[in-house]
């Protein structure tokens, strides 16, 4: 059933803007009717955009096959953001638990369709409404809002289907969903911290060195006095800083435009730069716990999912997030492949800690791989709070002793001729 965006006036001469679902523009504008709307636009919408082209191209692309066709065209799409995860991680847990009552899958996407709070979502579950509807396989009509569904979300769905666990896996992947949230924001809030502390010192040092230090100093030098080392070079500091400010801001623009492109365009640089991070003393203990937290977590929800093994190294390889963890992800696929158990490889390619091999080895021989898998990422989980705690307590010493020099060498600098004066 098609979707149109509308402009209306009500009753009482109040414009409204809204979207309502229709089998033509003329049935849609009765609706509205009978909704005491009078109706000023109406526009068609598809992928939650105005529709150009006549009738019939709607038609086309609304048949079943015209769909499937749109599915198997789409290029790889981009990780869903954060934002949209958590949206979708809230709809999936209503989804789930309105499934799990009994309640037919149109009917629940129409409850979700009814309380979606963003236009864009309520569009989207309306389309996703309509290709059920039409016979299109619901991980299939996931699948085609990339910007939401990740293709570990479309790949649970069809698992859950083919074992007819759908509100089963629904629920694991809202867990999933906000477990990974919940990780993101404790390695943001660890970031976070140290980059105000740059941040807060370089724009009080830049307001020093830019009108507080050029005004007392130019005081002492009317003095004519011969001034002492440490602020003759506090002055020429000043200088350059006010005359070449930009040459500075051009550098650190440089490197960060070279970094992030060499982590995102060169697969290898990638693997220099996580390699890297990784052997910074307390940062690469988290960045580590959290990769490997991410991996086991990623890889036990796909396993009692039902997703075949193979295929959910394949997915984990690619949302784990570090090209060190996702390269040993590889690996283990490729020998896994090959005939031998996931224990080995993982052991030999050193990406791991020792006990996570010994884990999942018990694991595998217990036939509880995804119970122990789990128990691993709720252990991570601990670590990670442990070591981003102690990763803030230990930056914030040292930022405030590097703020604190910086500011004593002005403030000495200026006060030590102001001294040196007033003796004489």
């Amino acid at each position: 059933m098609p979707i149109y965006e509308y402009k209306a006036f009500a009753s009482g001469g109040a414009a409204k803007t809204g979207i309502i679902d229709a089998d033509t523009e003329r049935d849609a504008r009765h609706k509205l009717r009978r909704d005491d709307l009078l109706v000023s636009t109406l526009h068609e919408l598809r992928g939650g955009r105005r529709r150009k082209g006549g009738p019939k191209k709607a038609k086309a692309s609304g048949s079943r096959e015209g769909l499937i066709a749109r599915i198997s065209r789409q290029r790889t799409p981009s990780a869903p953001t954060p934002r949209n995860s958590e949206i979708v991680a809230g709809l999936t847990r209503q989804l789930a638990t309105l499934l799990g009552s009994g309640i037919a899958l149109t009917q629940a996407l129409t409850a979700l369709v009814e309380q979606a709070e963003q236009r864009k979502v309520e569009t989207m579950f309306r389309e996703i409404r309509e290709q059920i509807e039409q016979g299109v396989n619901l991980a299939d009509a996931f699948a085609m809002h990339p910007a939401y569904f990740s293709p570990l979300y479309v790949n649970m769905v069809r698992a859950g289907q083919a074992t007819g666990n759908l509100d089963i896996v629904l629920s694991r992947i809202a867990d999933y969903l906000k477990a990974q949230g919940v990780l993101r924001r404790k390695i943001t809030s660890a970031m976070l911290y140290p980059l105000m502390m740059i941040l807060i010192g370089m724009v009080v040092v830049s307001i020093l060195m830019a009108k507080v230090v050029p005004e007392i100093t130019s005081m002492l030098i009317d003095q004519g006095k011969k001034l002492p080392p440490s602020t003759q070079v506090l002055i020429n500091i000043s200088e350059a800083f006010q005359n070449y400010w930009f040459v500075g801001a051009l550098i650190i623009a440089a490197i960060s435009f070279t970094v992030e492109r060499i982590y995102h365009a060169n697969k290898n640089g990638r693997l220099v730069i996580d390699r890297t991070l990784m052997r910074v003393p307390v940062l690469g203990e988290l960045l580590r716990k959290a990769a490997v937290g991410r991996f086991t977590r990623t890889l036990s929800t796909l396993l009692q999912s039902g997703v075949p093994v193979i295929q959910a190294l394949e997915i984990t390889q690619a949302v784990v997030g570090n090209r060190v963890v996702a390269d040993a992800t590889g690996l283990i696929k490729e020998r896994v492949i090959e005939g031998t158990d996931i224990t080995t490889p993982l052991k030999q390619s050193g990406a791991f800690p020792a006990v996570v091999g010994y884990m999942v080895a018990v694991g595998e021989q217990s036939g509880e791989l995804e119970e122990m898998l789990d128990r691993i990422a709720l252990a991570y989980d601990e670590e990670i709070d442990v070591v981003t705690e102690r990763f803030t307590s230990l930056l914030e010493p040292i930022m405030i002793v590097l703020l604190a020099g910086v500011v004593g060498y002005i403030v000495f600098a200026i006060v030590q001729p102001i001294l040196e004066i007033g003796q004489v």
